[in-house]
């Protein structure tokens, strides 16, 4: 053996660090499973790629772990092994910071280590415990933040521009921003949503940084349990429903430019971007008509058929440079299918209305009275 394949290979597990500094990860897992969940700043470049885990995993099963590391050896070698290190060298090499994890911290991550270690001399931390040190580290750490922090939360009408009011806080959550997702039956994205497993991990170092900060008050838009097909965790939906509510205000012809700004014009440019514009346009245009048809049960037959025919007009008159007729429809259904249901949910939590007022009114008071900055 030379020195080079006796040096024991360093192993690093302060969690809280990696996730407050944004530390860059490799994730030597196999694509399957960095699907499942992963964390932020990290990219995945497996020892094993699905097949390869599979059909390793078959082996270990029939014939144990030595049979099974035989047929890992088998498999990943030559052409196949050179380029696997070379893509994690170039990683080590662009983040020297960084660090490379697999599930357990085990021999995934051990090998990657080793392997760039003999070809090209460098030294790089793994995370001991892996993936699966880490993902317990955030759920823990997730249920220690919720009790910990103060949400404030905040409320208002559709298309208030609550998101864009965000922005303009730093003691803040964007809950949808995480959850990928507008939070209304029209708020899909053309890329899917995070998984809940990504998302729950996002949410749980967004607070770390948080708290580490010494911000215990948190403004997050008001949401029901899910963001589009993901969940809130049910200790933080409890905490949100009993912590004091600030609403914004705004007249129905700013919430009407503020949902066109979102639903028609970015909307249509993120489909675009993503299809082209042809299909772009195809693909939006049904995912809006698709939506109005999701919610034919709550406005009714008559007022849905009326809606519908407005919003189709509007994509026909959209096609010839035509944007304005999307403003019909939108106030109908601001007005017509929004509102009352807001106005009814308020009913059940006006007692923990603390402010009321237009966005410079909010914004004065979340910074001189609630001290958040």
């Amino acid at each position: 053996m030379t020195n080079k394949q006796k040096i024991e290979l360093p192993q690093l597990d302060d969690y809280r660090s990696l996730f407050l500094n944004n530390t860059p990860l490799l994730d030597v897992r196999a694509p399957v499973e960095f699907n499942q969940g992963a964390f932020p700043f990290t990219e995945n470049v497996p020892l094993m790629n699905d097949q390869e885990r599979a059909d390793i995993g078959i082996r270990y099963k029939n014939a144990g772990q030595d049979e099974a590391i035989k047929l890992g050896h088998e498999l990943v070698q030559g052409d196949i092994k050179s380029e696997r290190i070379e893509h994690w060298a170039n990683f080590f090499k662009q983040h020297p910071e960084g660090m490379l994890y697999c599930f357990r911290g085990g021999m995934r991550s051990k090998i990657s280590q080793q392997w760039v270690y003999e070809k090209t001399g460098i030294i790089y931390p793994r995370v001991k415990g892996g993936y699966k040190a880490m993902r317990r580290f955030l759920i823990d750490e997730l249920e220690t933040s919720i009790q910990r922090i103060e949400p404030i939360i905040l409320s208002g009408r559709t298309g208030i521009g609550k998101t864009i009011f965000l922005k303009k806080i730093k003691q803040q959550i964007d809950l949808e921003g995480l959850f990928h997702h507008r939070g209304s039956v029209f708020g899909k994205h053309v890329t899917p949503q995070p998984t809940q497993i990504d998302i729950e991990n996002s949410l749980s170092i967004e607070l770390l940084k948080h708290l580490h900060q010494g911000h215990t008050k948190i403004v997050l838009e008001d949401e029901g349990s899910n963001i589009g097909s993901r969940r809130l965790p049910e200790n933080l939906v409890k905490k949100m429903k009993q912590s004091p509510i600030i609403l914004l205000k705004a007249s129905i012809e700013e919430r009407i430019d503020i949902t066109f700004q979102e639903y028609i014009i970015e909307a249509l440019a993120e489909h675009q971007s993503f299809y082209g514009e042809e299909q772009g346009l195809q693909h939006w245009s049904e995912q809006l008509l698709e939506s109005i048809d999701k919610i034919q049960r709550r406005l009714g037959g008559l007022r849905h058929k009326e809606l519908k025919a407005l919003l189709t007009n509007a994509i026909q008159q959209q096609i010839s440079g035509n944007t304005e007729s999307h403003k019909e429809w939108i106030k109908v259904l601001l007005v017509e299918y929004y509102d009352p249901m807001y106005d009814y949910q308020l009913s059940k939590k006006q007692e923990r209305v603390i402010f009321t007022g237009k966005q410079s009114d909010v914004f004065d008071y979340l910074t001189k009275e609630a001290k958040v900055n």
